[in-house]
């Protein structure tokens, strides 16, 4: 187990781009550290600096108590576990998880002392002889897991590891890597870009853009308390509805309608001091916009809404809505815009709401609820 320290580490490629910059983190010893963001956003690239497998342009990057910018990977005492399983396909279970022991000349007693530990921690001891073609595709990560946990590494680094399951085996698999890691008490650096798969796992969660470090906190703090449009947008599913509006004399106007604040949100947020009479960017998050038809929104302010497409999931319904406000773009790349134009927002609604498609409605919006955000840097207000 070990601290990993990144300080200013920077990575530039030859056509002068620029994939990380100024990145500076520090992993604590048996953290389990989520690196999110969009495609593209540098998160692999940082985890592959790391390791040794990309070059660090400039800034300086520890292992334990040991710089490691100038060390080749296998001197690094870190183990990866990548997105393909990487499993030698001749191979069994038992050699596949041996062979790390096996090159650094471990005997075959302890050998099969470590793989049997292993392989009883990962529930695969019925599998060991099993070669990975007649293995599942979680058992198969598994195996991928118990090799890099077997050479006992100061870190761990995974790089998308379940993006290759379908859902269902994906959150199994997420609850047992977040308990094994846990037991095991191994620093711990995983990269995904499912922010779901972010906030579930993850001691702390590192949201990046562009290469650029966003926030990095508990998954608790980024969700109720982002630092930019970015991480509000990016944090939750569905993410925050974004809109700019004026605000004036404690309201936030627009065309058709205004939503009053009450006291508590001016003395919450004392930087809406400033914005009065200008325009400021309000976001809502989908589960704080309610049926006001329902006891859960009957008590909250409400807006007209055109209800465009409803996803009936069960427990909940989620409520694609049209409202008369300026949707702000929050800057994630991977964001999927609405094909026919018309939807700006979403909602979670209870699943006894009666309301249909195509149907007008009084929205209720929990005004209490709001996040603000200045409207030319996107920072937090």
């Amino acid at each position: 187990m070990a601290v990993v320290v990144l300080d200013k580490i920077c990575k530039t490629y030859g056509n002068n781009f620029h994939a990380i910059k100024d990145l500076s983190l520090t992993i604590h010893d048996g953290e389990f550290l989520i690196l999110v963001g969009p495609s593209g956003c540098g998160k692999s690239t940082a985890l592959r600096m790391i390791a040794g497998l990309e070059d660090v342009s400039s800034g300086t990057l520890s292992i334990g108590d040991q710089d490691v910018v100038d060390l080749p990977p296998k001197d690094r005492d870190i183990a990866m576990v990548f997105q393909s399983y990487a499993l030698y396909p001749h191979m069994t279970v038992f050699d596949n998880i041996a062979f790390s022991m096996k090159l650094a000349g471990k005997n075959k007693a302890e050998r099969t002392k470590r793989v049997n530990e292993i392989a009883k921690i990962l529930q695969l001891e019925t599998l060991l002889q099993n070669k990975p073609a007649q293995l599942s595709g979680g058992q198969r990560q598994r195996v991928a897991m118990g090799r890099a946990m077997v050479r006992e590494p100061a870190a761990f680094l995974m790089d998308e590891p379940l993006s290759n399951l379908d859902a269902k085996l994906r959150v199994q698999m997420r609850a047992e890597i977040a308990s094994l890691q846990r037991q095991l008490g191994v620093t711990t650096i995983y990269v995904t870009h499912d922010q779901t798969e972010a906030m579930t796992m993850g001691d702390r969660v590192a949201v990046l853009k562009g290469g650029v470090l966003q926030q990095v906190d508990t998954p608790k703090v980024l969700y109720h308390k982002p630092v930019n449009a970015f991480v509000a947008g990016f944090i939750g599913s569905p993410s925050m509805n974004l809109f700019e509006g004026r605000l004036e004399g404690g309201s936030i106007r627009l065309p058709d309608f205004s939503i009053p604040l009450p006291a508590s949100v001016l003395e919450r947020v004392p930087g809406l001091s400033g914005f009065d009479g200008k325009p400021v960017v309000f976001g809502i998050r989908p589960e704080d916009l309610h049926d006001s038809r329902l006891p859960s929104g009957a008590a909250y302010p409400t807006i007209p809404a055109l209800v465009r497409t409803i996803e009936e999931l069960g427990s909940e319904l989620i409520v694609h809505l049209k409202i008369d406000a300026p949707r702000v773009d929050s800057g994630d790349p991977d964001a999927v815009e609405d094909l026919s134009g018309a939807a700006n927002a979403v909602a979670r609604f209870e699943a006894t709401s009666t309301i249909k498609a195509g149907e007008r409605i009084d929205l209720a919006i929990d005004p209490a609820k709001l996040h603000f955000f200045n409207p030319q840097t996107h920072a937090a207000l």
